[in-house]
């Protein structure tokens, strides 16, 4: 039996590949959605209406999507980032499992190790999050009077903050020193303009600038390493 050997180049051409194509059928899909909904329903579209409301969109998300990708491809790879961007909910979901992923195998980041570990976290997210999507949806209706319980209702307005709670603290404790810095900052301006905790996209762009200088400093003052 002849014993194939892994090259990482083929592979992550592979990647790239199957990626572009995943990427392309997905734009095609969402592009089409409201032609296919007219068509079926014999609605005409309003063209006006209709490009005014992209253009609207495309304002938001065109500078979101290059600060998301500029972030988290880097931390991702190739594999995890195409998946996540066609599956969705990566701040949520897709990077606290690549994060979580990366630790228990003491993987470092831009290697190739986390290259595949985070493809193949993100790739069991994706699975797991439809199976637990499906199992909702046929539970939907048994389960709404649970759902909309009024003593539950805080417990599932603070599951994101708990989450991420979590996950930076695990960061958080690496350098103490260093987090302060960027932590506070974004903390007391958030509470002076509370309109920017919608512009997350942003400010991780604001956060990560400062994180970055604060380290070069406490580097070169010798109080990190």
């Amino acid at each position: 039996m002849k014993k194939e050997n892994f090259e990482y180049t083929d592979y992550i051409s592979s990647i790239h590949r199957c990626g572009r194509i995943g990427l392309s059928i997905a734009l095609l899909m969402l592009l089409a959605a409201p032609f296919v909904f007219s068509l079926i329903t014999g609605a005409e579209i309003q063209w006006n209406g209709f490009l005014k409301a992209s253009v609207a969109v495309l304002i938001i998300y065109i500078p979101s999507c290059i600060v998301e990708y500029l972030i988290y491809v880097p931390l991702l790879g190739p594999g995890a980032s195409y998946l996540a961007f066609i599956t969705g909910n990566i701040t949520n979901l897709k990077l606290p499992c690549a994060f979580n992923a990366r630790d228990i195998a003491h993987a470092e980041v831009g290697t190739k190790e986390n290259e595949i570990i985070s493809t193949l976290s993100v790739a069991t997210s994706s699975l797991v999050t439809m199976v637990v999507i499906f199992i909702g949806v046929l539970l939907l209706i048994p389960l709404t009077p649970v759902l909309s319980n009024p003593v539950l209702k805080p417990a599932f307005d603070n599951v994101i903050p708990a989450l991420f709670g979590a996950l930076g603290y695990q960061y958080f404790r690496k350098s103490i020193r260093l987090t302060l810095i960027p932590l506070l900052f974004m903390t007391l301006l958030c509470v002076i303009i509370p309109s920017l905790v919608n512009s997350t996209s942003f400010m991780i762009i604001a956060c990560g600038a400062i994180a970055i200088a604060a380290g070069f400093l406490f580097y070169r003052k010798g109080w990190i390493k």
